[in-house]
């Protein structure tokens, strides 16, 4: 597969995500053809452990977007 080389320093920031959405999207659809790393698979197993064995929490994506919010501002 030939590199392509996109200008993106000339592009405006509107321009970049939509770019990233367009890639992002792709991506997405074709998420069969994307293999995960082997160190993406220990990682997840050292954390579900961790969740099984009592040491870690879980909480939903509003907590959690809030607990992030506290901890940037």
């Amino acid at each position: 597969m030939n590199r392509i080389d996109v200008p993106i320093a000339q592009l405006s920031f509107t321009q970049k995500l939509d770019l990233m959405e367009m890639l992002w999207a792709d991506m997405a659809g074709n998420e069969n053809n994307l293999e995960s790393p082997a160190w993406h698979g220990a990682i997840l197993n050292d954390r579900e452990a961790a969740l099984n064995a009592g040491k870690v929490t879980v909480s939903n994506w509003e907590e959690a977007k809030e607990r992030i919010k506290k901890n940037v501002a």
